[in-house]
């Protein structure tokens, strides 16, 4: 650990023998954290604002100075994500000699009133759009909700007048689908219960639109599912619920209550065993903003199902993958990226601000200090009975299935409804410990399969349907050189512990039903094996790719290939990590490359995949086996290890007159009947 990350001064291995975090941790952490964001403010009359991260990030070069006002709002909003609940258990706390209360206090003054330099435009000053602003009216109301004495209470009359215009007209402006209602939601109830005047049936259709889109599980829709749902929908919400939901909206915050208790059946599996998070769907940067689910657990009207000494575990182990980092910091705060500064990763709409979000968990300060998530000691829940096992758990309605390899200590998200092409969620599988990288258009992209078209009409550009109907398309012919991804990925249900889903490799009109790969996946230690039916209609190249292997501080990862038991074997390695992938049927080699620009954690990394080449003018379906290992340790693989299958036996017609299926017995003797009948019927996304 460099000297200038963050580190546990003083750690309570009593209370906390895992992580060493108690309650006064989190203070201190909050106080380190913002030291190092004040280094930016000279008086109590200076503006937070961070230097601009050139790139895709706004404000972009020569934007409007709405955009300005808006990244000034957001860094002063989310950084209060840590000084108000700071505030909260220090109210005379200073930061570099400057009192956050007051800080705070007449800079959130002057964002809603005129006359300023970081004063935010009205919305009728702007065309009729939504806005970044309604974002953090959201963040910012939210957390005066659950703490008021932080700085609201400290406004006279006559300066919450003078901001009540801002406040009331952004409130009641257009907002965008599903997550961002919550946003009015929040500014208009904290309006309604400090007695301002609103619009009660605006307020009351965003809580229906809200409620509506609860899909199962504790699960909310938001694009696709992602951790919106969790951080918005279960965390904005639970604190509504108890600081104005309860009495204002019984029925709708019995919904979200109902949803909240679900959900906190499952939060765990999300996270590693020494709480490492995944880096998965979009908004990468906001990193640990979902462990804020392990305080709203205590939050709850009935006693959680959650062990609080679990929960503290999970959320400082999660909150020390990050800040323990030194490449976690750019300019002195955390970066747009994941573990360091990565413009692949971060959308445009995000700001160097934007990154403070993360803190959300430090809404645990909010909880008194006999609350059992301060009291209870840390453990390591589950873990500590898995042994080498695997644990799987199934949220068959946003399409998930979450596994944690008790061999490794890693938590795996298995997504089965993702509506696009994006490396966030596309993915065949996500890994605490390996995080994604970005797709390679050259094959060979980690984790998923990559497909080329060898059809000649492609590769010379004709549109595939010319020569019925004379009609013509567009059909790039260097696009078409490329190697591109899964467009969907479909969700076909768990059947006697086989999880099946499709990749749809190419949409309708494309002969969408020509470019089909079902996917049946079965859950080992340390893996999965895959059994897939490629249903690719025309010529084609294909890559499968493993987990992708940072080069650390420059140093390459150090490949094998040979043959065990007649069947090909390549295997990779750096410091702590291993992957390995044995071809046990339907390739025609392994290969691996050296990819850029496309890790979270380096500049280089190594990726081994699988390869194929069929360029029959109408391939035939085929069966694809693979065994995908991950450890996390130095330790050699053994034979064993390397050998989880004992017999394949594959299918024309199964037993349930269903066309090419298998039979797998692994070496555990446990037997698997892939059949992939009527699975087209079965999809969903």
């Amino acid at each position: 650990m460099n000297n200038n990350a963050y580190k546990v001064n003083n750690p309570n291995f009593t209370q906390s023998p895992q992580t060493g975090m108690t309650r006064e941790h989190y203070i201190e952490l909050a106080k380190y954290m913002l030291t190092r964001a004040f280094k930016y403010v000279d008086s109590l009359e200076t503006p937070l604002t961070f230097p601009i991260i050139p790139g895709k990030t706004y404000p972009q070069p020569n934007a409007p100075d709405w955009r300005y006002r808006s990244a000034e709002f957001e860094a002063l909003e989310r950084t209060f994500t840590l000084a108000g609940p700071l505030i909260h258990v220090e109210p005379e706390i200073k930061i570099n000699n400057i009192k956050l209360r007051d800080y705070y206090k007449l800079h959130i003054y002057r964002t809603f009133t005129p006359g300023n330099s970081n004063s935010l435009p009205l919305p009728e000053d702007l065309p009729d759009s939504n806005y970044q602003f309604t974002c953090e009216f959201g963040g910012l109301f939210k957390t005066l909700l659950l703490l008021p004495d932080t700085i609201w209470s400290l406004y006279t009359e006559s300066e919450k007048n003078a901001m009540l215009e801002c406040i009331t007209k952004w409130a009641h402006h257009r907002t965008t689908q599903n997550n961002w209602r919550i946003f009015n939601i929040v500014t208009l109830s904290f309006l309604k219960k400090h007695g301002y005047p609103i619009d009660d049936e605006l307020l009351k259709s965003h809580l229906l639109w809200v409620a509506s889109y609860h899909s199962g599980d504790g699960w909310y829709l938001e694009q696709t599912y992602n951790y919106y749902s969790i951080s918005l929908f279960i965390v904005y919400t639970t604190i509504w619920n108890r600081t104005f939901g309860d009495d204002y909206y019984p029925e709708i915050s019995s919904i979200i209550e109902e949803s909240a208790k679900k959900l906190m059946k499952c939060i765990t599996s999300f996270f590693g065993r020494d709480g490492y998070i995944n880096m998965w769907s979009r908004s990468i940067c906001y990193r640990t903003w979902v462990s804020g689910a392990f305080p709203v657990a205590f939050m709850l009207k009935n006693q959680t199902e959650l062990d609080a000494g679990w929960a503290r575990r999970l959320c400082s182990g999660s909150l020390l993958q990050f800040v323990s980092r030194e490449e976690f910091f750019c300019n002195d705060i955390p970066s747009l990226g994941f573990y360091g500064q990565k413009e692949y990763m971060v959308q445009n709409y995000s700001c160097s601000g934007s990154p403070f979000l993360m803190f959300l968990p430090f809404i645990c300060l909010a909880l008194p200090e006999d609350s059992p998530f301060w009291t209870a000691t840390e453990n390591d829940g589950m873990w500590e009975i898995l042994g080498n096992e695997s644990n799987k758990v199934v949220l068959k309605h946003p399409g998930l299935v979450l596994v944690n390899h008790g061999k490794t200590g890693t938590s795996e998200i298995v997504p089965g409804k993702v509506y696009y092409n994006d490396p966030n969620y596309s993915k065949l599988t996500y890994n605490t410990h390996f995080p994604w990288e970005d797709q390679n258009p050259y094959g060979g992209t980690s984790m998923e399969y990559s497909f080329r078209s060898q059809d000649p009409r492609d590769v010379r550009g004709d549109d595939v349907n010319f020569y019925l109907t004379g009609l013509t398309v567009d059909n790039n012919q260097d696009k078409n050189q490329l190697y591109t991804h899964s467009q969907n990925m479909l969700y076909n249900g768990v059947e006697n512990d086989i999880l099946y889903r499709q990749a749809i490799m190419r949409r309708p009109p494309n002969n969408g039903v020509g470019y089909i790969i079902d996917l049946a996946d079965i859950t080992i230690p340390g893996g999965v094996i895959r059994i897939d039916r490629t249903r690719l209609a025309f010529e084609h190249e294909l890559t499968l790719g493993h987990f992708g292997l940072p080069h650390i501080n420059g140093k390459k990862a150090k490949v094998e290939q040979f043959e065990l038991n007649g069947n090909q074997v390549i295997t990779a390695k750096i410091k702590g990590r291993q992957v390995a992938l044995i071809n046990y049927k339907g390739w025609d080699k392994l290969e691996w490359m050296t990819h850029k620009d496309r890790n979270a954690e380096a500049d280089e990394s190594t990726v081994i995949f699988a390869y194929k080449k069929r360029m029959q003018k109408n391939p035939a379906m085929e069966i694809m086996v693979t065994a995908m290992l991950h450890k996390t340790n130095d330790s050699e693989w053994s034979q064993e290890e390397l050998s989880p299958i004992k017999n394949i036996c594959v299918q024309d017609i199964t037993a349930t007159m269903a066309p090419v299926g298998a039979t797998i017995t692994l070496n555990n003797l446990k037997e698997y009947n892939i059949d992939f009948k009527d699975i087209d019927g079965k999809k969903s996304c």
